[in-house]
């Protein structure tokens, strides 16, 4: 029900508050339709997988005082299995600056390494000639070193890629109803209504536990330990000792599922001032968004931890937890060694829980607006437009305490913690912005405009801001304009930024220190320097939050943006427009959650930098985890041109053609990550890919081609996403895609994206879709 999209390039805080700092897109909805329209459409990939169905039904009214508009439609998409595609079936990772198929070392047979200097660590390396290893398949592990083999990265290591997913399943359920009523000539009610229902799910392999980074406890006392060492941490005393990974493929994959409600109700009142050209609007806005999530195939902590503790063969010749004349009652001892041993399955499912998550947004909002014209000038009317807005936002997240992680990241469940979220903000605004005609009409001078405005916000979470804006519109001739736009540009934190508590993820990163033969010993605490470390897993565990926790008082990112362009529309070419942008954005307090490799990549640049305090490694120089807060902390420049071009050919015996093209070229987007780091390292994002700051290569495009004749029509969209590069040939970039070889630069090539569509319109309207990559 969108009648039109109207977009606004430049920097809209001054009028459209927090967020608008590259521009605004505005969605105008219809206010009119009579009768009843269905469509429904279907597809499937080139695979003949992935299906989607589409059905929508849409009806109104409209009579002399009021309309009414309401409509239903339901979404169905399937999912597509990553082990259906050759690209994305194996797990991959950059050795020596060239791809190879490695996955985790958290494997069905487990990997041990020893590295608390005991017998057992030299036992190992004498027979094997090293000092980490894997079980053999089809043995216990318990009768020495010749139960294991030198675990190999390609290949011993896990591939969970085949049990995730490309395309996720989702099936969406929307009703909206729109309603005017024109009360007197001059007062209009309406209300606008939306509801939505989602069930999203998606599956994973199957649970890794890292005994270091699970802060799991395998006991030396246990029964099945062949080796008689601790393995893990003791989470009392925060002890580390040697590492044991295994996978509980026994239990089979992981799985989510979301269910996520939204609704929101707008009532209003809009009308004139009399007779004069004044138009106001006031409303009142209420949302509110609500998700549940059901997390499936995780591990209790503690039955776990205590499963794997203490355990003894009794004189019955059962082995139980605890010691002799001590055993634990409703505890079954676990061979965490062994652990896909059909013998622990019974154990296992015992223990497996399934968090519940539940997580409210609500948003109340009233609004004021008026505009209209103030006086005249020689060269025209002076316009005005005002409004006062209040906003209150509040989120909460919710779960099992037994799932809510503490100050540490840490929760009773194995790999799975929930962060709670409990906070709100207000916001009172007011804003105006006048246009002022200075000349027109003069040699030179077809017409010459400049827009001031301003807006005050002030947020009881950051305090206020006043941000204001300057636009000059100049035309020589009638068919040029040239313009530009100076704004102050703000973004404030949302509620999870400011609220949000420690949860962990499994940050993917490659470990600077790989190789290491000295130099920086805090980025490489405790990592041996004889060159032998290397990364034996690209995941590590890293710790979440919101700039609360960390103690850190978040304020609102704050710039300024620049604008200048022309449009011409050529008369020796009817039907044809031209336009071309050029701008740039800068800001400073940047809010960002700091990710795990930029962590590392700036702490390895820089052992005095700030960031360094955030790496924990564990007694070998393994990464047992990497904080990962919210926090203002670098400064982002962009720049770059867009530019537009429209034709709509005259019309002909051959019917309606018209075409168009957008496109941006990028020039900067630098940022820099730490401004309290004097060594701080800007990093130049154009042309490349980072886990950091995503994609940005210089080039995008879209293309659009319509015809239509009587009851035909067609359209061909073509996007076009130019070339990039992961990793920087320049070292002090520190962004090498190959931790393992400096400066190793890998490029992904440009991408075509085609979207032919066919239509006919009879007693019912048709469409068939081909959609093509190239």
């Amino acid at each position: 029900m969108i009648e039109r999209i109207e977009v606004l390039s430049d920097g809209a805080s001054a009028v459209y508050g927090s967020d608008a700092i590259g521009g605004v897109v505005n969605f105008i909805l219809r206010s009119q339709f009579d009768g009843v329209q269905f469509s429904s459409d279907f597809g499937t990939s080139s695979e003949g997988d992935g299906n989607r169905r589409n059905f929508t039904l849409t009806t109104g009214k409209t009579w002399e005082r009021g309309s009414l508009i309401g409509g239903l439609s339901y979404h169905n998409i399937d999912p597509v299995s990553a082990a259906a595609r050759d690209y994305s079936r194996d797990a991959l990772a950059l050795s020596n600056g060239q791809p190879v198929k490695q996955g985790s070392s958290a494997t069905p047979t487990g990997t041990v390494n020893f590295n608390d200097g005991s017998d057992q660590s030299a036992q190992l390396a004498q027979a094997n000639g090293c000092g980490r290893v894997t079980r053999n398949s089809g043995v216990s592990g318990r009768a020495g070193p010749g139960d294991f083999h030198c675990y190999n990265a390609s290949a011993d290591s896990y591939n969970y890629q085949p049990f995730n997913l490309l395309q996720t399943p989702q099936k969406r359920t929307n009703a909206f109803l729109l309603g005017t009523y024109r009360f007197t000539d001059n007062v209009e009610g309406y209300v606008n209504t939306w509801f939505s229902k989602t069930e999203s799910a998606s599956i994973v392999a199957p649970i890794p536990i890292f005994s270091n980074g699970d802060n799991i406890l395998v006991s030396s006392q246990s029964y099945y330990n062949p080796f008689g060492v601790n393995f893990g941490t003791d989470r009392s005393t925060g002890t580390s000792y040697n590492d044991l990974n295994t996978r509980a493929t026994v239990l089979g994959n992981r799985s989510y599922q979301y269910n996520t409600y939204n609704f929101q109700i707008s009532p209003g009142l809009r009308g004139r001032f009399g007779d004069s050209s004044w138009q106001w609007d006031a409303t009142f806005n209420y949302g509110k968004v609500k998700q549940k999530s059901i997390n499936n195939g995780f591990l209790d902590y503690a039955a776990f931890n205590q499963a794997i503790g203490p355990s003894f063969l009794d004189s019955d010749g059962v082995v139980k937890c605890g010691s002799a004349g001590a055993a634990i009652a409703g505890c079954t001892p676990l061979n965490f060694f062994n652990l896909n041993d059909s013998a622990n399955l019974s154990t296992l499912q015992v223990m497996v829980v399934n968090p519940i998550v539940t997580s409210v947004y609500t948003v109340k909002q009233f609004e004021a607006n008026a505009k209209g014209s103030l006086f005249e000038l020689p060269a025209g009317t002076v316009s005005l437009a005002t409004g006062v807005s209040y906003r209150k936002e509040r989120s909460t997240t919710a779960s099992d305490p037994l799932w809510t992680g503490d100050e540490d990241g840490l929760c009773g469940v194995i790999e799975f913690c929930s962060s709670t979220l409990a906070g709100s903000f207000d916001v009172k605004e007011a804003y105006a912005e006048a246009l002022f005609p200075l000349l027109k009409d003069l040699h030179g001078i077809n017409a010459l405009n400049i827009t001031l405005g301003t807006r005050f916000s002030d947020f009881s979470s950051v305090g206020s801001k006043t941000n204001s804006k300057i636009s000059l519109e100049y035309r020589p001739i009638e068919n040029l304009l040239i313009r530009g736009t100076v704004s102050e540009v703000f973004r404030a934190p949302n509620i999870n930024g400011l609220y949000a508590g420690v949860a962990g993820d499994a940050a993917t990163v490659n470990d600077p220190c790989n190789g290491y033969t000295g130099g920086n010993t805090v980025a490489c605490a405790n990592v041996p320097t004889d060159g032998s470390y290397q990364q034996s897993d690209g995941q590590v565990s890293g710790k979440v939050s919101g700039a609360a926790v960390a103690g850190y008082q978040l304020k609102p990112e704050t710039g300024k943006s620049y604008d200048v362009g022309l449009v011409y529309d050529p008369q020796w070419i009817d039907g044809l427009s031209l336009s071309a942008d050029w701008w740039r954005i800068d800001l400073e307090d940047t809010i960002t959650t700091v990710s795990a490799q930029t962590v590392l990549n700036q702490c390895f640049a820089n052992p005095a930098s700030s960031f360094c305090a955030l790496i924990h490694r564990n007694g070998n120089g393994t990464i047992n985890y990497i904080a990962e807060p919210t926090v203002n902390l670098g400064k982002l420049w962009a720049k770059g041109m867009d530019f537009n071009l429209t034709y709509r050919a005259p019309r002909a015996a051959w019917g309606n053609l018209s075409a168009g093209l957008n496109g941006t070229y990028l020039t900067r987007y630098d940022v820099l990550p730490d401004t309290t780091d004097p060594s701080s390292v800007t990093i130049h994002n154009v042309g490349r890919y980072t886990q950091a700051y995503g994609n940005f290569p210089r080039w995008r495009a879209l293309g659009t081609v319509n015809w239509a004749l009587d009851d035909w029509s067609a359209t061909w969209r073509i996007r076009y996403v130019g070339h990039t590069a992961i990793g920087n040939s320049d070292p002090d970039q520190s962004l090498s895609a190959d931790s393992s070889e400096p400066m190793v630069v890998r490029k992904i090539g440009a991408y075509v994206y085609n979207n032919l569509q066919l239509g006919y319109v009879g007693v019912m309207r048709m469409h068939a879709r081909v959609v093509a990559i190239a």
